[in-house]
């Protein structure tokens, strides 16, 4: 009996108050949890892109315009914007490009392809290797498509630098089949990004985002 009253004291009304407090009090001295920011560095980032062909394969790059995505690592919900320039796509072969650029892209219609993050899914980590998949959309020939892009990055001391890719079926997605009588090409584009930028400071190191 003594053992039973004695619990029921410890979890009397004003005692579970005072921990509810001594808890909230806690958590407003920690803070909100801070997101955090991609700065991609244009000038040091690559977009490649090979397609299968006849006999051999083509391969060519684009050029970042910018890029910035903002992330809760606590959530794994992401916004942003990440520009590629169309008309800045090139294989080394005029005649190539000329038709990538008015009969596929055509870039003077469409002259940004843009990537919106929505979510970050994986284990991310301030310091050291993450790998992430990042879903969202892409703004490609006048139309929305949804893609999930994974990446492989490491992190130090606000130094961010990565690898990413994905498959992009250009065809499906209303896009002109370049393939001609004697030279044919596939009807997907695989596209590799090395990444590098700066990462403004999250408060929450380690966080497992949602989607695991």
């Amino acid at each position: 009996m003594k053992v039973r009253r004695r619990a029921a004291r410890d979890w009397s009304p004003g005692f579970a108050a005072g921990l509810l407090l001594s808890a909230a009090s806690a958590l407003a001295a920690a803070g909100p949890a801070t997101a955090g920011v991609l700065h991609l560095d244009a000038g040091a980032c690559q977009i490649g892109f090979t397609l299968d062909a006849t006999l051999h394969k083509v391969e060519g790059l684009f050029k970042l315009q910018g890029g910035t995505i903002t992330f809760d690592p606590a959530t794994g919900e992401a916004s942003g914007r990440v520009v590629i320039t169309a008309a800045s796509g090139e294989t080394h072969n005029d005649k190539r490009d000329r038709k990538m650029h008015e009969k596929v892209l055509e870039s003077s219609l469409f002259p940004e392809i843009v990537f919106v993050p929505e979510r970050i899914e994986g284990t991310y980590l301030p310091a050291g290797d993450s790998e992430v998949r990042i879903r969202g959309a892409m703004e490609i020939h006048g139309a929305r498509h949804e893609v999930v892009i994974a990446a492989r990055i490491h992190q130090e001391n606000g130094r961010l630098s990565g690898t990413a890719g994905l498959t992009i079926p250009y065809v499906a997605w209303g896009m002109e089949d370049p393939s001609v009588f004697m030279f044919r090409v596939a009807k997907e584009v695989l596209v590799s990004l090395d990444l590098a930028g700066t990462v403004d400071a999250a408060a929450t190191a380690g966080a497992a985002v949602a989607g695991e």
